[in-house]
């Protein structure tokens, strides 16, 4: 029986719990924050890009049995892009062509006579002794021919004091187009 007792009172003391009043011990926090942010910010950006590029024209003139080159050109400023392209006539391929052609024809003496417009070939001829033809006179005749017409003779010592009177048509556009596209390039780089 004190057993009981014993267990009963510590059953009665252990079931007892205190209570704790909720306004003493209760953490509170109060917290007010009040922030003000005023930033200026100043910046620079520089890009360093190249201009976009003037590309020259693609002529096209390989594996052709034509007398002509391809000459472009292009200038790029950070302005303006300038490209142009033309075709250039080659006058010693088409002598060497119609002279070849002549030859295969049979015509030996045009085909000479086409080789002698050429002061080199035309000196060469004189002094192998066998003069280019004049006027249908081959040999003797022919050489008799050329000393009375010294001025029919190619030669680069009687050309007159205009550089630009000797230049065919074609030579005459190249050197115009030439000194446009350098007039531009001077008036840009102002």
């Amino acid at each position: 029986m004190i057993r009981n007792i014993l267990l009963i009172s510590l059953l009665f003391f252990a079931t007892t719990v205190y209570g704790q009043d909720a306004n003493n011990d209760v953490i509170y926090t109060d917290n007010t924050n009040t922030s003000t942010v005023d930033s200026t910010s100043t910046s620079t950006t520089t890009v360093y890009s190249p201009p976009p590029s003037a590309i020259s024209p693609s002529i096209n003139s390989a594996n052709s049995d034509l007398c002509t080159t391809g000459v472009t050109g292009a200038v790029q400023t950070q302005i303006l892009g300038i490209s142009a392209g033309k075709m250039v006539r080659d006058m010693n391929c088409e002598k060497l062509k119609n002279a070849k052609v002549l030859y295969d024809m049979g015509m030996k003496v045009a085909a000479v006579s086409v080789m002698c417009q050429d002061e080199r070939v035309f000196d060469a001829m004189m002094n192998a002794g066998t003069p280019c033809p004049f006027d249908g006179k081959i040999g003797a005749e022919a050489k008799a021919a050329w000393a009375a017409n010294k001025d029919l003779q190619p030669d680069a010592d009687t050309g007159s004091l205009n550089p630009l009177k000797d230049l065919d048509e074609d030579e005459k556009s190249t050197l115009f187009g030439g000194a446009t596209v350098g007039g531009l390039l001077l008036l840009l780089l102002l």
